[in-house]
């Protein structure tokens, strides 16, 4: 099973990272469709966000499009919620149903954002009460889950005429890598009182395919390529592993 995982995160990997995504939720929805503990699952899942948008971000600051500074409102609570969601044990059917949800939210996400990025992006900024609700539900989330949150920010800084294109994929990358370094700190320390963090060692070598996969959709997002087909066809991914993790929290509930 694991070298099915491999080949499965090495593509998820890929393709997110060429559109500036870190991948998270589809982890964890693969992780969980494999028969893995969920409780480790969180932890797994933001470990391979880290090696993925790490690269996004480098590749963002180098073409100087990162704006850490107009960040920081949602940064401000996003980076501590996460911590709080790692902290907190939740029951598999939950922690199933939360994801199930997340992933058909990702998928709509990916679809929409295309049509967002056809606005104007120089209008002008909003204020901080739009961006740090938003920072800290998807912090939340990143840390009780295991996903980076970016992909539900993406779409409100489209709508709040935030910056440019650019700017907004870069902010995406670092909001995810700081949410998913605080969301995996949680999630260790919980894990570590549990004695149950041993449990992810078996699955150290996906962090291999996530770290080649996206150093690969890096470089399709250096060069442009097809980047609007790239988000459709990983929609259309998500939402079948969306279905399929849904059905299975129906067979638990029933």
């Amino acid at each position: 099973m694991i070298y099915i995982l491999f080949g499965a995160f090495f593509l998820t990997a890929a393709l997110y990272a060429s559109v500036g995504f870190g991948g998270g939720s589809t982890y964890n929805a693969l992780l969980i469709l494999a028969g893995t503990d969920f409780q480790i699952v969180p932890i797994i899942a933001l470990a391979c966000n880290i090696l993925v948008v790490t690269g996004n971000t480098v590749r963002y600051a180098k073409t100087g499009n990162l704006d850490w500074r107009g960040l920081l409102p949602a940064l401000s609570l996003s980076v501590p919620m996460a911590w709080v969601g790692g902290r907190i044990p939740v029951s598999e059917l939950v922690f199933s149903s939360v994801l199930g949800i997340v992933l058909l939210l990702t998928s709509l996400s990916l679809v929409l954002q295309p049509a967002a990025q056809r606005q104007d992006a120089n209008g002008p900024r909003r204020t901080a009460l739009v961006l740090m609700p938003t920072g800290a539900a998807c912090g939340f989330l990143a840390g009780l889950v295991g996903i980076g949150g970016g992909i539900f920010l993406a779409p409100v800084l489209y709508w709040i005429r935030w910056s440019h294109e650019k700017a907004i994929a870069a902010a995406c990358s670092l909001f995810i890598l700081l949410n998913s370094v605080s969301g995996i700190a949680g999630q260790a320390s919980k894990l570590g009182e549990m004695g149950t963090l041993e449990r992810a060692y078996p699955f150290l070598p996906l962090l291999g395919a996530v770290l080649v996969g996206g150093w690969i959709g890096n470089r399709l997002g250096v060069f442009h390529l097809q980047a609007e087909h790239l988000r459709r066809v990983t929609a259309f991914l998500i939402l079948i592993v969306a279905v399929r993790l849904l059905y299975k929290v129906w067979e638990m509930h029933s």
